[in-house]
């Protein structure tokens, strides 16, 4: 008969390598994860300062804009959860725009979240969507890679466009709307009125140095 202790010694080496491996790749594994969850920060870091420059041009200001953000509180500009607000100051230290994010909750296929680059005298720097779910070939007319209808909002405020007329002109407004789909322009051009109105109402608290 074998010895006990004989068969124990190859199951308990066997056990211990395995063991050995388990920690190997756990470690390995956590390593990687590591790495790539700093990767992907760094890319969503990237990605934020590309659409924020796209709204406010960097010639305007000299400030680290993604280090200049101000709060929103719950429940502003179609979020119900607090967000951030980028504010752009030039050598100065003066505020010269503001990156205003709103959520047109009226979207044809659900919500669409929006940059909106706004000067000092309530002047629309630019708009760009940030993401959105619309109907491709019709509502995803919003992305600039397909029209250039949001370069339509250059230029605008309530000073020279009434808020009135913030409408698509179907509903006796000055923005086109896009063949076969009324409801995604209608959301947009709501949204970005709805942040200028915002920024006329708060402009004090959004461009204080505090």
């Amino acid at each position: 008969m074998r010895n006990p202790a004989a068969l124990k010694s190859p199951v308990l080496r066997a056990g211990l390598t395995l063991a050995a491996f388990a920690l190997l790749a756990s470690t390995l594994l956590a390593s990687v994860h590591s790495c790539t969850a700093a990767r992907i920060a760094e890319q969503v870091q990237r990605e934020a300062l590309i659409k924020l420059e796209q709204v406010v041009p960097p010639t305007l200001y000299s400030n680290d804009l993604l280090a200049s953000g101000i709060a929103l509180p719950a429940d502003t500009l179609g979020y119900r959860k607090p967000h951030t607000a980028y504010v752009a100051r030039n050598s100065r230290g003066e505020a010269v725009a503001v990156a205003l994010p709103v959520r047109a909750t009226d979207g044809y296929n659900g919500n669409i979240d929006l940059l909106v680059g706004i000067d000092i005298h309530g002047m629309i720097l630019g708009v760009r969507v940030v993401r959105h779910k619309e109907t491709p070939g019709l509502g995803d007319a919003i992305e600039l890679r397909r029209t250039s209808w949001l370069l339509g909002f250059n230029g605008r405020s309530l000073d020279n466009t009434p808020r009135q007329r913030w409408a698509v002109k179907r509903d006796g407004g000055r923005f086109d709307q896009f063949t076969g789909a009324t409801i995604t322009p209608r959301a947009v051009v709501g949204a970005v009125a709805r942040s200028l109105q915002y920024f006329k109402d708060h402009c004090k608290q959004l461009l204080s140095r505090s």
